[in-house]
């Protein structure tokens, strides 16, 4: 499949903000995004209820929302705090909440459901890994029995408490050993572990360049030859703080790491040094992609304070900076010349299948308004 470009539904705006995730879903396809993952507190808030059954019927409508605009789904995420539950019953729980993600995600038309690293309190998740992997394996085999198969991708988070680099994601992934059991990589989980330390004087960890390095020249070697693992990828940089975050910051949360807040405050799309942008994350891209050879979607998980506005302008806002950020990574990569803004894909293009998709999105703006 070729590259293609992707979001968060999450990443346009939050539901709680007041941002309907029909208006997310028709400026994603207005701007020439391709795939959408959907966020799970979106579809609650679409379907209305998180019962069983106002998913599915959200699920279903959903799906016809985003056929409508020429959408496809990535997958539906987050499957959070699942693995090495200490708490055995909660894990039953788990388990069979797992079996209505996977309804939910048939009804969807996608076959991936993606899971990050829990970053539940130490005494909440095992140390043993062997548990942590028997979990994953439990719902690969359910994913397995599928038809089709459904698949799952592992993230680790930069706050993970027992997986938070990309090498312990991967150890995971390989001990798991099952065909629908893969990896979501993602750049900037990858590089708030090994170059950013929110907390420090210089926001960087000690030989972060190096670190970078020799981080790369090892996803290469361990990952290239197995790159049909990699199921999709994430692609976003963050704000270099003005001030460490520390104890008085406006960022600081004392029952959450450092990295987190950091995270759900100051992530920013790919090039956007102009807004402070400063992790090296054409290196890593440039790994993934031309190096190992992912050829798959490419997803803009942006979170940002910003998504938390009231403005329904925030929402097109963040569609147009992350379509400006997919043409600058292309660019940067070497797959298109030097263009301008509007000569890249987008809904508003020529024939009957464009004419159809700004049919739609003119129809729910109108609605909106």
């Amino acid at each position: 499949m070729p590259r293609r470009l992707g979001i968060s539904s999450m990443s346009l705006g939050r539901s709680y903000a007041g941002h309907s995730l029909k208006h997310k879903l028709s400026m994603a396809a207005k701007h020439g995004i391709e795939g959408i993952e959907l966020f799970f507190e979106d579809l609650i808030d679409h379907a209305g209820s998180d019962s069983p059954s106002a998913l599915l019927a959200g699920a279903a409508s959903v799906r016809d929302l985003c056929s409508s605009l020429g959408l496809e789904i990535i997958c539906l995420q987050p499957f959070m705090h699942y693995e090495g539950l200490v708490d055995r019953k909660r894990h039953e729980v788990r388990v069979q909440e797992m079996k209505l993600w996977i309804k939910l995600a048939q009804v969807l038309q996608t076959d991936i459901i993606q899971i990050p690293s829990s970053f539940l309190p130490e005494d909440q998740i095992t140390s043993d890994m062997e548990l942590i992997v028997s979990d994953l394996k439990e719902i690969a085999d359910l994913g397995l029995q599928e038809s089709p198969v459904m698949r799952f991708a592992y993230e680790s988070l930069g706050w993970g408490t027992r997986v938070n680099k990309w090498e312990e994601c991967w150890d995971v992934v390989m001990r798991v050993d099952r065909p629908n059991f893969g990896i979501c990589l993602d750049s900037f989980n990858i590089l708030a572990r090994i170059y950013a330390d929110p907390t420090s004087e210089t926001r960087k960890t000690p030989d972060a360049e190096k670190e970078v390095r020799d981080s790369m020249q090892r996803l290469v070697e361990r990952i290239k030859p197995h790159k049909e693992k990699i199921f999709f990828i994430q692609v976003v940089d963050a704000e270099r703080l003005a001030q460490p975050l520390v104890l008085g910051h406006e960022f600081y949360n004392v029952e959450q790491p450092a990295r987190m807040s950091w995270s759900r405050n100051c992530r920013l799309f790919y090039g956007e040094t102009a807004r402070g942008a400063y992790l090296p994350v054409r290196d890593v891209v440039h790994t993934i992609i031309k190096e190992v050879g992912y050829d798959g979607w490419v997803s803009m998980e942006l979170f940002n304070r910003i998504m938390n506005s009231t403005d329904h302008a925030v929402v097109e806002e963040l569609a147009e900076r992350a379509a400006e950020s997919w043409r600058k990574l292309q660019q940067d990569l070497g797959f298109i010349g030097g263009v301008s803004p509007g000569s890249q894909k987008s809904a508003n293009v020529h024939g009957k299948r464009g004419q159809e998709t700004n049919k739609v999105i003119r129809e729910i703006e109108a609605a909106r308004l």
